[in-house]
C-alpha cells in the first residue's frame, strides 16, 4: 500500500471515530444518559428546578423539538403543579412540546368537556355532542378501539322494581396498549368517605401504590420505551394518567350520595355506595377509523345519530361494542392490533 492511500485510510478511520464520539456525546445528559424515548410525553419531559423567591415552580424542558433547553416558570395565579388545596386552586400545567408554555387548569375531569365519561354514564364525544350509553349491569364495553389503543369499561348497576332497564355506572377501565394493561377501578364501599382512597391501580396484573407524598406519582417504562405516569391530583380518589403518545386521563372516584339517590329514584341497595369513575380523556394519534362507544366520535367524518334537543339522547351499539371481559380487546367492531399478555393479568 503506497503512502498516499495509507494516509487516506487513516483520515477515513479518524472521521468514523469522531462521528461515533459525537453520537455518544449527544446521548449523555446531566444524569449520564439523556436518551430520548420514541414516545416523548412532552408534558412530562422536564427537569424541576429550584422555585422562584415568590414560590413559583420553574422547569427546564427536555422534550425534543424547539422547546428543548428552554426554561418555563409557573404564573403567579397557579404557582404549583400540585397545589395542596386541589379543589380550590388550579394547578400549573407544563407543556414542553411545540407550544412551550405553562397554563393554569383544574386538576380534575371536566364532565361537560370533550372526551368526558361521567354520571350514569353520560358522554361528551370528540364532536362535542352529549349522549348517554347505558350498556348493561355487569357488562364490559369497548370505549375506544384503535390500532394501538383499546380502552374497555366495566359497568355496575341496579334495576329498581318496575323499571325496564338498568341504572349503570362505570366502575373500572382497562387501558390496553403494546403488550400492557393498565387497570383503574373503584373499590366497592358501603359508605362513602372522601378521605378514604377507593382507587385501585393495577399494572399488568400487579396492584401498584401511587405515593401520596413527595412528587405523589408512579412511573413505569413500557414496551418501546413508552412512559406511563400516574400522578395524584388530590389526597385521595383523584389521578392524572399519561400513556406517552397515546392518551391522557383525568379521573376521580365518587359515589352516589343520599340526596342524589332520592332525586333520581335510583333505589340503591343498602351497604353499597356505588363508587364509580368520572373520567375525561385526551387522545393522541388516533387513526381516522377509530372505533368504540366514545372513540368513533373522533372519526373525521362522523355524524352523530343521537336525537338532539332531548334531555337524554341515547346512543345504541351494545351489540357492537360488548367484550367478553374487561381485559378482552375483542368485539364486533373492535380493531386493536396490540398483543395483550393475558398471562400477566
Amino acid at each position: 500500500m503506497d503512502g498516499r492511500r495509507y494516509s487516506f485510510l487513516l483520515v477515513a478511520l479518524a472521521l468514523v471515530f469522531i462521528s461515533m464520539g459525537a453520537s455518544l456525546a449527544q446521548g449523555q445528559g446531566k444524569a449520564g444518559n439523556n436518551k430520548k424515548a420514541p414516545y416523548d410525553a412532552a408534558s412530562t419531559h422536564y427537569e424541576v428546578l429550584k422555585p422562584s423567591k415568590k414560590g413559583q415552580e420553574k422547569f427546564l424542558c427536555l422534550a425534543r423539538g424547539a422547546c428543548n433547553g428552554k426554561h418555563l416558570t409557573c404564573p403567579s395565579q397557579c404557582p404549583e403543579r400540585k397545589p395542596k388545596k386541589n379543589k380550590k386552586n388550579k394547578g400549573c400545567f407544563v407543556d414542553c412540546s411545540s407550544k412551550c408554555e405553562v397554563t393554569c387548569k383544574w386538576r380534575k375531569p371536566h364532565c361537560n368537556g370533550y372526551g368526558s365519561l361521567c354520571y350514569d354514564p353520560r358522554f361528551v364525544g370528540g364532536d362535542g355532542i352529549m349522549f348517554y350509553f347505558h350498556g348493561a349491569k355487569g357488562g364490559n364495553f369497548a370505549i375506544v378501539s384503535d390500532d394501538n389503543l383499546q380502552i374497555n369499561a366495566h359497568f355496575i348497576g341496579t334495576r329498581p322494581q318496575g323499571r325496564t332497564r338498568d341504572y349503570t355506572w362505570v366502575q373500572a377501565l382497562a387501558v390496553m396498549f403494546d403488550r400492557h394493561t393498565l387497570v383503574l377501578a373503584a373499590k366497592r364501599v358501603s359508605q362513602w368517605d372522601d378521605s378514604f382512597d377507593a382507587l385501585i391501580v393495577r399494572w399488568d396484573g400487579e396492584e401498584v401504590n401511587v405515593p401520596t407524598d413527595g412528587e405523589a406519582e408512579w412511573r413505569a417504562m413500557g414496551s418501546d420505551e413508552r412512559e406511563v405516569v400516574i400522578e395524584r391530583t388530590d389526597k385521595a380518589n383523584g389521578v392524572k394518567v399519561t400513556v406517552a403518545g397515546l392518551v391522557e386521563l383525568n379521573m376521580k372516584v365518587r359515589a352516589i350520595g343520599e340526596e342524589e339517590n332520592k332525586v333520581h329514584n335510583y333505589q340503591l341497595p343498602a351497604k353499597d355506595a356505588f363508587a364509580h369513575l368520572e373520567t375525561q380523556f385526551k387522545f393522541t394519534n388516533l387513526t381516522d377509523l377509530v372505533e368504540g362507544v366514545l372513540g368513533k366520535t373522533y372519526q373525521p367524518d362522523y355524524i352523530s345519530p343521537v336525537k338532539r334537543g332531548v334531555p337524554m339522547p341515547m346512543m345504541g351499539g351494545e351489540d357492537k361494542y360488548q367484550t367478553p371481559s374487561l381485559y378482552s380487546p375483542l368485539c364486533k367492531a373492535c380493531k386493536f392490533k396490540g398483543q395483550v399478555d393475558f398471562a400477566s393479568i
